[in-house]
């Protein structure tokens, strides 16, 4: 029977085979965190006093809100690494209609900024964030290097997978 520390955890295991373990090891990992991420921001924000929002929505609240400057929709998709522009463009409407953001028409493009409203919910947000779990890591055996490592890590991964998107297209 294998020790603890040889298990290989993955969700797939006809994807686990040969020189693919690790590789199955960490898309679980990155699937169970992105769900428990995804999770964390509909209760983060629910608990900062807007709740029906969907993580893709208080992902683009955010992003619009990032350093008080307007933003287009192409800016946004491009930072977020999203390709469905669709998707991004419904979560802005009801981020209109809610009065979380703002809209300047300038010939064909739009130029979206967070409202006050927008703004102050972020903050609210930051401030759920800083009690709920910023608190918990800060207890947790590992520093700001080995998440700036790790994010740094999850960058370059990301741009692994975006290639490996393309040669499939092309199959």
């Amino acid at each position: 029977m294998k020790k603890a520390a040889e298990r290989r955890i993955v969700s797939s295991r006809h994807l686990a085979e040969g020189e693919g373990w690790e590789t199955s090891e960490f898309e679980f990992g990155l699937i169970i965190a992105s769900n428990a991420f995804s999770r964390w921001m509909v209760k983060c924000m629910a608990a900062a006093g807007q709740t029906e929002m969907s993580p893709l929505e208080i992902l683009v609240l955010h992003n619009v809100n990032h350093r008080n400057r307007e933003k287009r929709l192409a800016d946004i998709c491009f930072l977020l690494n999203i390709e469905d522009t669709h998707t991004v463009n419904y979560a802005l409407k009801k981020l209109l209609k809610a009065g979380l953001v703002s809209a300047d028409k300038r010939g064909k493009e739009v130029f979206y900024i967070a409202s006050p409203r927008g703004a102050e919910l972020c903050e609210a947000y930051r401030d759920v964030r800083e009690r709920c779990l910023l608190e918990g890591i800060a207890r947790m055996d590992i520093s700001g290097q080995d998440l700036r490592s790790i994010a740094a890590s999850l960058r370059a991964l990301s741009g692994q997978y975006d290639q490996a998107s393309r040669a499939a297209s092309s199959l």
